[in-house]
C-alpha cells in the first residue's frame, strides 16, 4: 500500500522553527517528486514546496522562500521541511504528496496524498 506519513506539526510562537518529515513508502520513491501543500481555514490549497527525489531540484512558494528548507533522504524515503522565522499566516494543515516525475507541481498533478499534519503559530 502507498503510504505518505507525515509528522512533525505542532503549536510554536511567531518567529519559531518546525521541520516536518514525509515518510514514504509503497511506490518508487526515485521517480517522484514530494511536494508539500498546504490548506488555512477558509483558504485555498497553496503549494509550499517540492523537491526531486531524483536531482534535488526543488521549488519553493514566494511566501515561504527564504525561510523554508525542503530537502530529501533517498536512503531513507523520507523528505522534510525545515521551516524557520514561522509567522502566524503559516497556520495550516500541511499535506504531504507524490508526484510523478515530469509533472507539474499542482493539485492535479498529484499522484498521492497523505494524510495532514497541523501547524499553528501563535502570535
Amino acid at each position: 500500500d502507498v503510504q505518505l506519513q507525515a509528522s512533525g506539526g505542532g503549536l510554536v510562537q511567531a518567529g519559531g522553527s518546525l521541520r516536518l518529515s514525509c515518510a514514504a513508502s509503497g511506490f518508487a520513491f526515485d521517480d517522484y517528486a514530494i511536494g508539500w501543500f498546504r490548506q488555512a481555514p477558509g483558504k485555498e490549497r497553496e503549494g509550499v514546496s517540492c523537491i526531486s527525489t531524483r536531482d534535488g531540484s526543488t521549488y519553493y512558494a514566494d511566501s515561504v522562500k527564504g525561510r523554508f528548507t525542503i530537502s530529501s533522504d533517498n536512503a531513507k524515503n523520507t523528505v522534510y521541511l525545515q521551516m524557520n522565522s514561522l509567522k502566524p499566516e503559516d497556520t495550516a494543515v500541511y499535506f504531504c504528496t507524490a508526484i510523478p516525475g515530469g509533472s507539474y507541481f499542482t493539485e492535479d498533478g498529484v499522484d498521492y496524498w497523505g494524510k495532514g499534519t497541523q501547524v499553528t503559530v501563535s502570535s
